[in-house]
């Protein structure tokens, strides 16, 4: 893994620190930690709805030719693509809300993915501006959408695969809590396979 100064941590529960994704997402930044101690995060929790919907001024700035509002969702998406700019690596933690991604993290989404500003617009489509970089995605469900044992469809792994690779993030690793609607004992194991899961990718060599 490259040398890293800082991590953008995305927390996007509800249930905020109790959330069984920000406990793996926090697992995550740990084991980056050990491998460089001296990095910096940087925390954006956004579970709690502090992150408005865009405003009439922001969608108008992106149906023209030029950002024509600096103030409110306009300048609050500076803010967050800076963030997303300057971090070298990305920890997301998300909740499976309704077979896809939560509201919350579909209002980051829709303030870092922006014309002119982290893609452009090309006759051959939309190319990202960003550069890439590790992203790592925590997810927890409360039911199992992977694995053989899967009983509901999953839209939020190929959502954040496509959308994030149109701004130039393409380097995506996901772990994820499932079942966790099952109860206690069922929590408790698919924490241990996580656990073990990850913990085997970063003892790799070639963990990025």
């Amino acid at each position: 893994m490259d040398s890293m100064k800082t991590i953008l941590h995305v927390s996007c529960s509800p249930r905020g620190n109790a959330a069984e994704s920000y406990r793996l997402s926090s697992r995550i930044i740990e084991l980056l930690r050990e491998r460089e101690p001296s990095v910096e995060v940087t925390h954006r929790n956004i579970g709690d709805g502090s992150i408005p919907h865009v405003d009439m001024s922001y969608a108008v700035s992106q149906a023209t030719l030029h950002d024509v509002s600096q103030e409110g969702s306009m300048a609050l998406s500076d803010v967050l693509v800076d963030e997303l700019q300057s971090a070298d690596i990305v920890v997301i933690g998300t909740p499976m809300h309704n077979l896809t991604v939560p509201s919350a993290l579909k209002a980051w989404i829709d303030h870092v993915v922006r014309a002119r500003r982290t893609f452009t617009m090309t006759p051959a489509g939309k190319v990202g501006t960003l550069r890439d970089r590790p992203v790592y995605i925590a997810v927890a469900s409360g039911g199992r959408f992977s694995g053989e044992r899967a009983r509901q469809p999953d839209f939020l792994t190929p959502y954040l695969t496509t959308i994030l690779a149109m701004i130039g993030l393409r380097d995506l690793r996901f772990f994820s809590v499932q079942g966790t609607g099952a109860g206690s004992e069922a929590v408790a194991a698919t924490r241990d396979a996580t656990e073990t899961a990850v913990q085997a990718y970063f003892s790799s060599p070639d963990a990025t």
